[in-house]
């Protein structure tokens, strides 16, 4: 058994990868309100805190073998003294905290790709050199997660630090176009997780249901099903999406159908009304995936003849597979809540791989 303590854990995508081997969460945090009753609703509110990490005591956290978590980065105006005292390094002087208490044999962060050129990540630097991470072996880089079987492009930057010895990231196990008689497989296209779900989404709204975690009510517990939810897209709209096939974007709408903002800007945005490929992983799945507008989130199915034509974002439970949550899994809080988690989340297949890796070393 490797027990585990999971930081900003969200609605659990780290969480769920890591029980998939057979991990044991003993402490998880969690500011959202909706976001820990969803982790709560899965893996348990025994060992779920909801509220702030500074607020969490020594006493609260257990030793650990491992702890894992991705810090929100505040950002700076240059680097200055690296001092982990500045106000501004706050959660992460909380995350460093909690590891140091906790001594886990091994730590992993996961955050967004620019972190490795971020001020955060040369305080993180300095701590192993010379402070509380004195001991930690660190590597990082980037990891895609289609490279593992993920159907979306999803680029994260992991940092493992091991006083265990060095562990290297995982190597990849897929490919966009693997060289003959590599071993690498082919990524993985959306149609592995959404090409059985129904064209027209029965709803287009939650169920009226609620639920109580850590004494408040919220709206929950939903599961996958309840989460097939459409939208009521405008004539206009319908329209623009009709023009845009799979792999493309906002160039091929037409002129007249295009706002100003976008008729005014030849250049940028390209992945703005996009639609996805049957045969090709997703863009990053964002918070706001339901809106078009926002990214490449049209769902695949489209012809050249117009007749089997799904014009429409994808729903929330479309984007919960492609972040790798199974249908297994419960959700709690509002269609917007819901999102968010589903955005935020690390995909829960990258989380996994990375629990399989290091399992040797725990």
């Amino acid at each position: 058994m490797v027990d585990m303590i999971d930081l900003f854990a969200g609605c659990g995508g780290m969480t769920a990868g890591f029980v998939a081997e057979k991990y044991t969460p003993l402490l998880s945090v969690e500011f959202n309100l909706h976001a820990a009753a969803t982790y709560a609703a899965n893996f348990g509110e025994d060992h779920t805190i909801f509220g702030d990490i500074k607020d969490v005591a020594r006493k609260q956290i257990p030793r650990a073998d491992l702890v894992v978590g991705g810090p929100p980065c505040q950002g700076f105006s240059n680097l200055g003294s690296k001092n982990i005292d500045d106000p501004r390094n706050q959660l992460w002087r909380e995350y460093l905290r909690v590891v140091s208490i906790a001594k886990p044999k091994v730590f992993v962060i996961e955050n967004v790709d620019r972190f490795l050129k971020s001020a955060e990540f040369e305080l993180l630097k300095n701590e192993a050199d010379c402070g509380s991470l004195k001991g930690y072996k660190l590597s990082y880089g980037h990891l895609n997660a289609a490279d593992f079987g993920v159907a979306q492009r999803r680029i994260r930057t992991i940092v493992i630090g091991s006083r265990v010895g060095q562990i290297e990231l995982p190597k990849a196990t897929h490919a966009r176009n693997p060289a003959p008689g590599s071993e690498l497989l082919r990524w993985n296209g959306t149609k592995t997780q959404i090409k059985d779900l129904p064209a027209r989404p029965p709803t287009n709204s939650l169920p009226a249901s609620t639920v109580q975690f850590f004494g408040e009510i919220v709206p929950g517990v939903f599961k996958a099903p309840q989460l097939h939810i459409g939208r009521n897209p405008t004539q206009l709209s319908l329209q623009r999406y009709d023009h845009v096939p799979p792999g493309g974007g906002r160039f091929d709408v037409p002129d007249h159908l295009l706002p100003r903002c976008w008729r005014e800007k030849p250049t940028g945005t390209t992945d703005v009304m996009g639609r996805m490929q049957w045969d090709f992983p997703s863009h990053t799945i964002r918070t706001e995936f339901y809106k078009p507008e926002k990214g490449a989130y049209l769902h695949p199915q489209w012809d050249a003849r117009g007749r089997k034509r799904v014009n429409r974002p994808i729903t929330h439970l479309e984007a919960a597979r492609l972040q790798g949550f199974h249908d297994d899994f419960l959700w709690c809080g509002t269609k917007i809540e819901i999102a968010r988690q589903i955005g935020n989340a690390v995909p829960v297949g990258l989380a996994q791989v990375i629990a399989k890796h290091l399992k040797p070393y725990l």
